[in-house]
């Protein structure tokens, strides 16, 4: 039974309740910047006590008394602070504290990683009241806070009241929106605005080709990241989300619905919609439309602030919620099975303000381009969606991603399927926080299958596609990135940019997972990537460096907490807790679960090559592992451990092995390998 950190008394599952009731008050009482600093206040700083609240329960931090004493002799014997006596030399653009304390010390700034996403979890579960905390949250974690904001009181029960609502919620986004970037130059804005255009298209993580051409683009890649970290009020944009995403309260969309009854002439329709609708109003901000409760069919661009349909099968196509040159924009569908389909960086999208898409009810298709569904470059772009079973299928940088702004997608209930090309699902690239949030339900997840990766010419130099060793890149389900360039030449060097956040949460459900290269909490040149799920039984399948892996001083989580589970790939390298030059992971099973690691193409189960730190811990259940090599094995000055703490297991090399019988895998065996590694089966 979990114990109260402060009261020392048990935690049952009411007081777990009340305290996450207790967590959400707070978050709605606390305005600003001091929401998110007086929160962690409240709750003190990240503490090694072994008895913490079930919010904070970090499973790395509570299996550390059975793992690291044994773990840190292995340490001291191979290297000591080889990635701390590196990394400041890295040149990397904004670099982020949650990053470089996992690197300096991976006990501690991993299970803070973890933790982050703990209580991104737990303000989940409070829905769309949670949404102005959780914005909060996310953004804390890249070292930014929200500035000082009014609450502005919930509607009484007369339409005028309603309207007041509304035009008063546009007008303290807009102003937030104004003091945020009225350090920008109308050049700057202009740029900002169009080069995220540039952004979506041809990010990638490596640089290997330097042309005059990749060269300027990441001149002005740098230039966009620059503008946001120096010459942004960045503070001031969360605070318009907050303001905008106070319209998602249920109660007041509810009593908007029973004041309006009365379609309007259809002469005073704005061009574009069809269906009935209840009011328009061109205000200072945009036009205001109120659609009917039949079916609607809307074509947005960026004459719409606000759109609110109050039911029906609906129909949304271009610009949905995706804020224009000039102003925030925001749509909600308060009920139907409705379809949207978007334009390119064409919704729920941020660009210099906020897009805030709320559904808060039925089955949805949202058919993504490039850009768009919980997307932020340069702004804030928000995804809510409360129930129903959904539809997500993305192209690339969707789906919960940013590039210097934030993205989120929060899905609160319902069997969904996530799909894309790649960059997405829950992905940060420089100075970004993309997050895909999922609090309940089945759902299946699906990255890759698009980009070739460039180790087909040598892994697979004749293959094609649809070969089984084949490869695709993924970058998503919990991927943080930066863009490095490879090259000696320091002029150069100067346009490396260190990577954001990527966090996946899935809380509950029976959920399946599959992906390319680099996924399912990855963490890559100083970025971080997260994927935690909290409960159910569950798949993975990945590629090379999934399942919480890290290359070049990137920090990479996985963590799932209960269920039998299986975990695949399709090789032909790194999987389950891997970290490649300077790098470090973890990733956990919790739990008694009784779980199938099928990696007979792939290596790893803790892996670190190149000054690598990297872990693997299973934590009870009766398991079965098949593997080509690894279990705990590391090599140039890496350090990396396998431990499976409880249960009655099977190991089995494929093909057979060529290490010697004292240091094959084995149930109740210990083994310390020469190179660094550690195999411990108890």
């Amino acid at each position: 039974m979990a114990i109260d950190s402060r009261s020392g008394y048990p935690v049952t599952r009411m007081a777990r309740r009340s305290f996450r009731l207790l967590i959400t008050l707070l978050i709605l009482c606390l305005p600003g910047c001091s929401m998110v600093q007086g929160f962690f206040a409240w709750l003190g700083p990240p503490s090694t006590a072994k008895t913490r609240s079930p919010m904070r329960d970090s499973s790395l931090e509570r299996l550390m008394p059975a793992v690291r004493p044994q773990f840190d002799r292995l340490i001291r014997q191979v290297r000591a602070n080889a990635v701390r006596e590196t990394m400041e030399s890295v040149p990397a653009r904004f670099k982020r504290r949650l990053v470089l304390d996992a690197l300096q010390q991976p006990w501690e700034g991993l299970a803070n990683l973890e933790g982050q996403g703990l209580l991104v979890a737990e303000l989940a579960e409070g829905g769309a009241l949670g949404l102005p905390g959780l914005l909060d949250v996310l953004e804390a974690g890249m070292d930014r806070t929200s500035t000082f904001h009014r609450a502005i009181p919930p509607p009484g029960t007369q339409a005028q009241t309603f309207t007041t609502f509304m035009i008063e919620s546009l007008a303290e986004a807009s102003q937030h929106r104004d003091k945020a970037l009225s350090q920008l130059s109308e050049d700057e804005r202009q740029f900002m605005f169009a080069h995220a255009g540039s952004l979506v298209e041809h990010f990638t993580p490596q640089i290997s080709d330097l042309t005059q051409q990749t060269l300027s683009r990441a001149e002005a890649d740098m230039r966009f990241v620059e503008l946001i970290e120096q010459h942004v009020d960045y503070a001031n944009l969360i605070a318009a989300a907050q303001v905008l995403a106070r319209l998602a309260n249920e109660r007041w969309l509810l009593q908007l619905a029973g004041s309006l009854a009365q379609p309007l002439a259809r002469a005073k329709v704005p061009v574009g919609i069809t269906g009935d609708v209840l009011y328009v109003v061109d205000s200072s901000y945009g036009l205001i439309v109120i659609g009917g409760p039949g079916a609607n069919t809307y074509e947005l661009d960026q004459r719409f602030g606000l759109v609110i349909d109050l039911g029906g099968d609906d129909l949304y196509r271009g610009a949905i919620a995706a804020s224009s040159d000039h102003g925030n924009a925001v749509v909600i569908d308060v009920a139907g099975n409705d379809t949207y389909n978007g334009d390119s960086l064409g919704l729920a999208t941020g660009r210099l303000g906020v897009g805030l898409l709320i559904d808060q009810a039925g089955d949805d298709v949202y058919q993504l381009d490039a850009g768009s569904g919980g997307t932020g470059f340069g702004g804030l772009g928000i995804l809510f969606d409360a129930k129903g079973n959904d539809v997500y299928m993305g192209n690339r940088l969707t789906q919960g991603a940013a590039i210097a702004g934030l993205g989120l997608l929060f899905d609160a209930a319902g069997n969904d399927r996530y799909s894309s090309f790649g960059f997405a699902i829950g992905f940060g690239g420089p100075s970004g926080i993309g997050a895909v949030i999922d609090v309940q339900g089945d759902d299946q997840y699906q990255c890759g299958e698009k980009y070739p990766s460039a180790y087909n010419a040598q892994d697979a130099p004749s293959g094609k596609p649809g070969d089984a060793l084949f490869q695709y890149d993924c970058f998503g389900l919990g991927a943080g990135s930066g863009t490095r360039l490879l090259t000696k030449r320091a002029d150069w060097l100067a346009h490396n940019l260190a990577g954001g956040r990527g966090l996946l949460v899935d809380v509950e459900g029976q959920d399946r997972y599959r992906s390319g290269n680099f996924s399912e909490g990855h963490g890559y040149f100083f970025g971080a990537g997260v994927l935690l799920d909290l409960d159910g039984d569950d798949e993975y399948q990945a590629a090379r460096y999934g399942h919480g892996s890290s290359a070049h001083y990137g920090a990479g989580v996985f963590v799932d907490r209960h269920g039998n589970d299986r975990y695949g790939s399709t090789g032909p390298f790194y999987n389950a807790g891997v970290a490649w030059d300077h790098a470090v992971s973890v990733m956990i099973d919790a739990g008694n679960g009784n779980d199938r690691y099928g990696f007979g193409r792939s290596t790893g189960l803790g892996g670190a090559d190149f000054s690598g730190w990297s872990l693997f811990i299973d934590e009870a259940g009766d398991d079965q592992y098949q593997l080509k090599s690894g279990f705990g094995r590391s090599a140039e000055q890496s350090v990396a451990g396998f431990f499976d703490l409880s249960g009655k297991d099977s190991y089995s090399l494929s093909p057979e092995p060529v290490v010697p019988a004292d240091q094959q895998p084995w149930d109740g065996r210990v083994i310390l390998y020469q190179t660094g590694g550690l195999f411990v089966d108890r």
